[in-house]
């Protein structure tokens, strides 16, 4: 139950630092921190919550890097679902309170802001195509997947994997920002995908299966980079 909270909290606080950077503060007049800002906030939610909770959960976060971990031997089969609802109940917790801060600005409208909500097509932030974004979280997760597994291998140096792994997720945003808001977490995308409902839900199916079969995929991928010789963490 310590690790199903652990997961819980640290999703909730990586959906809040995240989403909660993009709806509050990308856009604000003059101050606004824009994409690198929001990108780097997502970052920072994954480095403090590895340096909180990565030793009593593994500091998953994200239903995608749970099922790669398993894919890749690292991670029990019997853990995986209890994961993923406490991950989700987390984001969509995060999900939430953040609608109830932005709620109390004059004139919100939840439609009209997107509320941080991934997309495709129309609702992509540049407009990119259904395909485009597929193969943009399908690459994107696989590489996160590469790093979170070769940064936790225990032969790579000690200390340096929540840097390594927020920095990461820092970058991937940086590139897939304007292609889908970026997801490569279908427990962030459902977190507020749920409160915008519509468009949002109807895409939703896209932020659970690329991810996910990226993670997979890139799982995989690290087994054969490494070889036999991987010494698992």
């Amino acid at each position: 139950m310590n690790k199903l909270l652990a997961e819980g909290f640290g999703t909730f606080w990586l959906v809040l630092g995240g989403c909660g950077s993009a709806v509050l503060a990308a856009g604000f007049p003059q101050l606004g921190i824009g994409f690198v800002g929001v990108a780097l906030a997502f970052g920072l939610t994954v480095v403090t919550m590895a340096y909180a909770i990565g030793h009593i959960s593994g500091c998953h976060l994200n239903p995608a890097i749970t099922i790669g971990l398993w894919a890749g031997g690292r991670f029990e089969a019997k853990c995986v679902l209890p994961y993923i609802i406490a991950q989700v109940i987390g984001g969509i917790v995060a999900g939430g309170i953040l609608y109830i801060i932005a709620s109390g600005q004059a004139g919100f409208d939840l439609a009209a802001s997107g509320f941080a909500a991934n997309g495709y097509a129309e609702h992509s932030p540049g407009k990119y195509s259904l395909t485009a974004a597929l193969v943009c979280e399908i690459v994107m997760t696989m590489m996160f997947l590469l790093v979170i597994m070769g940064s936790t291998d225990s032969r790579a140096p000690q200390g340096f994997a929540p840097l390594a792994i927020g920095l990461c997720l820092t970058l991937i945003h940086l590139i897939s920002i304007p292609v889908t808001n970026t997801s490569v977490n279908p427990a962030r995308s459902t977190g507020v995908a749920v409160y915008v409902g519509d468009w949002a839900v109807s895409q939703l199916w896209l932020f659970w299966l690329a991810p996910i079969v990226g993670a997979v995929i890139g799982a995989l991928l690290y087994k054969v980079i490494a070889g036999q010789k991987e010494i698992e963490n």
